[in-house]
């Protein structure tokens, strides 16, 4: 059988990972640390699990024809005492997270936080973006091995963006998504089924700053380091808020976070407006009363790329209050 190919149904999931936020009826919940001292731990931790475990990757080097093409890890020990461990294999990608805005913590830092990704096989595809949505199978699980959530029997639609929202979610998965490519394009079935042939496989491991930190989130302790091993399928780009830009290009700092990039915020507090949102969720990004998409479109409903600058001042109409 060759699973490289891949039959499934189409299928729209919430995320969560069917994890609930429990701190308040947790009576072993703890204060929130630093984030800059649970970083360093983070990181030794991770920096051990790597160096004393590997996955299979002969099998990826010279696959059977049996061979299920899933990621499998073990400990480097005994009869696997000569095994290359992952710390040799995976790469690493290094962002700032601030303590405040990602978690409401008290303690106002900005800490650099290191996540790890392998590639086990690199899909024929092209890569999302931090603001679009995949079609993924995955399993979550701790260092310890405890598998918290799974889809490995029905692949599941993530949003990024919401992935990575402040608050409660899980930036590490997000950003390590954009390293990896989906596979070909899609073959769809007469029974509404479709196909995808040699799409991306890997793995993520990353801190629990880019993940829950102090939150307990089901069997996900306090200050948990994540793994999940990834099937990348394919993915869409979205346009959040239907406003004729894709999401991603709202991203105006291009720091790969949705929502710190909000034009109109001032505006929004000076109103007392108390849920705000960020140019991807916002239909008036610039708050002037005037709809984003009627501000970048021609009198038929056609964009215009470039967008307009009416007054020629460097910033197009749709950012521009004043335009």
């Amino acid at each position: 059988m060759n699973v490289k190919k891949i039959v499934f149904l189409l299928a729209l999931v919430s995320i969560g990972w069917s994890c609930n936020n429990d701190d308040d009826n947790n009576p072993d919940a703890v204060p929130p640390l630093l984030l800059s001292e649970v970083a360093v731990t983070d990181d030794a931790a991770i920096m051990e699990y790597l160096e004393t475990h590997f996955y299979n990757y002969e099998d990826f080097e010279s696959p059977e024809g049996d061979f299920d093409f899933k990621i499998v890890i073990d400990t480097i020990a005994g009869a696997n005492a000569s095994k290359i461990p992952l710390s040799m294999q995976v790469q690493s990608a290094t962002i700032s997270i601030s303590s405040a805005a990602q978690f409401g913590l008290d303690e106002e830092e900005t800490v650099n936080h290191k996540y790890y990704y392998l590639i086990a096989r690199q899909g024929v595809g092209s890569s999302p973006s931090v603001a679009d949505s995949t079609f993924v199978r995955y399993e979550g699980s701790l260092l310890n091995g405890t598998s918290f959530d799974s889809s490995l029997n029905t692949p599941v639609w993530f949003d990024l963006s919401q992935i990575q929202a402040p608050l409660g979610g899980a930036r590490g998965f997000t950003e390590g998504m954009v390293n990896f490519n989906g596979g070909g394009e899609p073959i769809i079935n007469p029974d509404g089924t479709f196909e995808v042939e040699d799409y991306g496989i890997g793995m993520i491991i990353f801190p629990s700053g880019l993940g829950f930190f102090n939150a307990i989130r089901a069997s996900i302790p306090q200050y948990s380091p994540l793994i999940f091993t990834i099937d990348l399928f394919t993915f869409e780009q979205t346009d959040h808020d239907d406003d004729g830009i894709p999401s991603i290009l709202e991203d105006l700092d291009g720091d790969g976070y949705m929502y710190n990039d909000n034009t109109d915020e001032q505006q929004e507090i000076d109103n007392g407006i108390i849920a705000r949102f960020p140019n991807f969720l916002d239909l008036d990004d610039d708050g002037d009363g005037i709809a984003t998409r009627d501000e970048i479109s021609d009198e038929e409903g056609n964009i215009i790329f470039p967008y307009p600058d009416t007054d020629g001042d460097g910033t197009p109409d749709y950012l521009d209050s004043d335009s």
